[in-house]
């Protein structure tokens, strides 16, 4: 990348212009749309793959989690990135790799190829929501902040609605591959969008040296250490680490499998669960960014509703229960919603100055999270079933474990008392 332009970036022609920075946010939260629809493809096509490929669970679990590993890796040279060179030119430099990795996926031939477009799909999608709240943090009112990354989030599982219904039917009236290619469009016309209509401030204010030099990008990378010296990072990070992993291993790999194979139902009879989970998820984020009790209150209800999950979880391993495990589902879709709460912890406790790192951080955990856990439950439940243990029982039990476990944690360790100086 070249050196960072101090100005603000300029509007690509009069309609950047007209558009509000709210209008703006919408278009930018557009390819977070994009990324969450990849995120959950599993869930409709991982049956159709597994035909086609003769994948294992533990194959599945690694194809899944190829996304996120990519995903969670970058997250801190993305969010570097952002600080120096703004949203948008970080955006618009990876965004094409997952339209490439789409293509890849929609005309692979084996296994290796799958997960070679997975990879790339993740690198491409990688600064898509860390973009968007930099973006409110710098174009709104603090006092703002969360209940539009609450609406961020909502708008953005627009591309998980239509990884239910939607992706279902288009399966079931071609084949697996016309998925990706319609995947492929959306990721396309979604990077030309942002392209066409957002303009942001660029580079965020930071000090200058003596000379009056900006910090370049390896003195930002450098600047990452001090985050995690901080007494109150552990604690966050265990919690990142399942909180939002739980929903997606659900959602985005198990809950298609495990309602056709468990409870015998079509691939749009899932997909419509699916999609009302989901709908769940869509109204969420929003209200729980609506209802942010603040301080010491918010992380008491991160730990209280992250314990009630995997209580939840462990039922559902166990009771194998059909209406238990549609209604747990769907519930859950909209209980996962209190994640918007980190991005608002994070903002308080962390200087200003680094919200860009401490939001990659934040990400980086959160997307390894899900790749672990993915590929966990996938290696579990492969041993759970060569020795007589139902698949689905053993990965729903590890989710439950990993979420208990993550949220105490959090509740153990250092917390942050209140915002930083500065």
């Amino acid at each position: 990348m070249s050196s960072p332009d101090p100005r603000p970036s300029p509007a690509l022609g009069p309609a950047a212009m007209r558009i509000s920075p709210l209008a703006m946010l919408f278009v930018l939260a557009s390819g977070f749309a994009v990324s969450q629809a990849f995120r959950t493809v599993g869930s409709i096509l991982g049956l159709p793959l597994t035909q086609e490929f003769g994948l294992t669970t533990q194959m599945m679990g690694a194809w899944s989690a190829a996304f996120h590993l990519t995903f969670g890796l970058t997250q801190l040279a993305m969010g570097v990135a952002i600080d120096v060179y703004g949203p948008r030119r970080t955006v618009l430099c990876a965004a094409p790799w997952a339209v490439v990795g789409a293509v890849v996926c929609a005309t692979a031939q084996s296994y290796t190829a799958l997960l070679l477009g997975q990879g790339l799909i993740g690198l491409g999608c990688a600064p898509a929501f860390l973009a968007c709240t930099v973006f409110i943090a710098r174009e709104f009112e603090s006092a703002r902040f969360t209940a539009l990354s609450g609406l961020c989030m909502s708008f953005a599982s627009l591309g998980i609605l239509f990884t239910g219904t939607p992706l279902a039917f288009i399966v079931e009236q071609w084949d697996w591959r016309a998925g990706y290619w319609a995947l492929t469009g959306i990721a396309a016309t979604s990077t030309a969008l942002i392209y066409l209509l957002v303009r942001s401030k660029g580079a965020a204010p930071a000090p200058v040296s003596a000379t009056g030099e900006r910090p370049g990008f390896l003195k930002a990378v450098r600047e990452l250490l001090p985050l995690l010296r901080m007494p109150h990072t552990a604690g966050l990070l265990c919690f990142a680490l399942v909180s939002y992993a739980a929903f997606i291993t659900l959602r985005g790999l198990w809950l298609g499998p495990l309602l056709q194979e468990r409870h015998g139902l079509s691939l749009i009879a899932a997909g419509n669960v699916a999609l009302i989970m989901t709908v769940g998820n869509l109204v969420g984020p929003a209200m729980f960014g609506r209802l942010d009790p603040g301080g010491r209150k918010r992380t008491r209800y991160m730990v209280g509703l992250a314990l009630f999950g995997a209580v939840a979880f462990a039922i559902m391993a166990v009771a194998k229960s059909k209406w238990f495990d549609m209604a747990a589902a769907i519930s859950y879709g909209y209980l996962a919603g209190y994640g918007v709460w980190q991005y608002a912890y994070v903002k308080s406790a962390y200087p200003a100055a680094l919200t860009g790192r401490a939001m990659a951080l934040l990400n980086t955990s959160m997307f390894l999270g899900v790749a672990f856990m993915q590929w966990l439950t996938g290696v579990v439940s492969t041993w759970a079933a060569a020795h007589g243990v139902e698949t689905f029982e053993a990965a729903l039990l590890t989710v439950a474990v990993m979420l208990a476990l993550g949220a105490l944690a959090f509740a153990l360790l250092p917390q942050a008392d209140g915002p930083p100086p500065g």
